[in-house]
């Protein structure tokens, strides 16, 4: 059976496999880039607070992210790409710590605590997926 084509913009065929990885790709992509917002604010509400160690380490490790995995769409070979979403993965791993002792020591409330930690934990998840399917794929 064969897939179904659809004609990109540049003329070539993608079939419904390639297309579903990519938008997989995209939002992965825009959801990362949607945390780092977030975590500006974030930082943006911290700082009036006075607490500038830890929220600087929170804005560094939860925009890295998305810039990792917006680098990684560029990568040289598959295992640039795993390379690449691998640093994300420990970057949104230190991202998650650091939201957890702000929640511990009272500078985020639970339910600001429990969004930004969920969300994390959303893109931990997409990451682990996305290196695990890689692997799979330079190991055939």
């Amino acid at each position: 059976m064969k897939s179904e084509e659809i004609r990109m913009s540049n003329g070539r065929k993608m079939n419904e496999e390639m297309r579903v990885k990519r938008e997989k790709k995209n939002f992965l992509k825009e959801k990362s880039f949607l945390f780092s917002i977030e975590m500006v604010s974030l930082y943006k509400k911290l700082i009036l607070n006075k607490e500038w160690v830890i929220s600087k380490q929170l804005l560094r490790s939860g925009t890295a992210v998305g810039a990792l995995i917006r680098e990684a769409e560029f990568a040289q070979s598959t295992a640039d790409f795993i390379s690449k979403l691998s640093i994300a993965l420990k970057e949104a791993n230190e991202a998650q710590y650091w939201l957890e002792l702000l929640n511990r020591t009272q500078y985020l409330d639970e339910r600001i605590f429990h969004q930004y930690h969920q969300q994390n934990d959303e893109l931990i998840s997409m990451l682990v997926a996305s290196i695990k399917t890689s692997k799979q794929k330079l190991n055939r």
